[in-house]
């Protein structure tokens, strides 16, 4: 079973599980999830908690142990297993396979690790965990879903912000959910009586935008103009190195240079989406550029690419800035589209 981190309060008061996986890319609904979850924990009994993180330095027979202990010596216990950045190894995965047999009613395992991809979720030990265990999902919301995200927060808070005050608490706010907690609480606290209106938040809130060199290369394949080159702006005031920008949307060029050329030769667009692992919700972003951007157009953005690249690595007194903002509009201009007919 598996539900977003915003069920989660309603059905811990409905269900237990014997294993929860706390997955995702967004901190705060990681923290803020793990926190309700050993709330209601310990209201069952779960008082000892015994945290890994499996790394190579684990001790796979400390967490068996772990499973060996009986409630009429100790109390139950919550295990804690930590996927690291670099993911499961295959080493660590058959381990996993181990202690899902292992578990007992004194026992709670939450595992707790970054967003999942399609190869993690197909190994035996997810599938072990998960086929008696929930999944939560705890990844960032997409741009269109922050709104609906802001007003839910304010709801908690007793909050009734104006249409004009979500979208400036979305857009302030985008990547960095944490600061957007902050700033919530702090509103709660300024405006008792819960009102937000735009010159309110304004007035009490600076912004707390994060993004990452990805937000910026999804706009782009959007053709979103003006966003990409606020992210721009953004990534360039937080210091942000030019030639990892470089790199990503070359990668991104290539892509797509891979998949026109496929697509011209014949094949349908969703077999190449396959071939390429995209995922459902960046399909529309791949899809978009390759109506708006012809073969010739890409190959000549990712010359540019390379030649600013050996620019800003021999020339270190040039500002590439200007250069990668005039990229940025040039591969948004819709001034092609191509018909392509095949289903995303």
């Amino acid at each position: 079973m598996r539900i977003f981190a915003d069920k989660l309060a309603d059905n811990l008061s409905r269900h237990s599980f014997p294993v929860y996986l706390l997955m995702g890319n967004e901190p705060l609904l990681l923290q803020e999830s793990k926190d309700m979850l050993y709330q209601q924990a310990k209201k069952q009994g779960f008082l000892d908690k015994q945290r890994f993180t499996l790394d190579k330095q684990v001790d796979w027979n400390d967490i068996f142990d772990c499973c060996q202990a009986l409630s009429l010596f100790s109390n139950q216990q919550i295990i804690e297993l930590e996927i690291p950045e670099a993911g499961v190894s295959a080493a660590a995965g058959k381990e996993l396979v181990n202690l899902s047999t292992m578990l007992n009613p004194d026992i709670l395992l939450v595992v707790i690790g970054n967003k999942l991809t399609r190869a993690q979720e197909s190994t035996k030990w997810f599938k072990a965990l998960h086929q008696n265990g929930l999944l939560v999902s705890c990844n960032s919301p997409e741009l269109r879903q922050l709104p609906q995200f802001v007003q839910q927060r304010c709801k908690k808070l007793k909050l009734t912000p104006d249409a004009e005050a979500v979208q400036m608490l979305a857009q302030w706010h985008e990547g960095n959910l944490l600061a957007l907690a902050q700033s919530l609480e702090k509103l709660a606290l300024l405006y008792p009586d819960g009102k937000l209106t735009m010159p309110r938040v304004e007035a009490a809130l600076s912004r707390h935008n994060h993004f990452t060199p990805f937000q910026w290369t999804d706009a782009l394949l959007a053709g979103q103009a003006k966003r990409a080159q606020r992210i721009l702006r953004q990534l360039q005031a937080e210091g942000q190195e030019a030639v990892i920008l470089l790199r990503t949307l070359q990668k991104e060029l290539i892509i797509l240079i891979e998949m026109r050329m496929a697509f011209e030769q014949g094949q349908a667009l969703g077999k190449i989406f396959d071939q390429h692992r995209i995922w459902q919700n960046k399909r529309p972003l791949y899809s978009a550029a390759l109506q708006r951007l012809t073969l010739s157009q890409i190959k000549r953005q990712v010359h540019s690419l390379c030649a600013l690249e050996l620019s800003v690595k021999t020339t270190f007194d040039q500002d590439p800035w200007p250069k990668i903002s005039q990229l940025s509009i040039e591969l948004c201009l819709p001034n092609v589209r191509l018909p392509l007919s095949a289903p995303l």
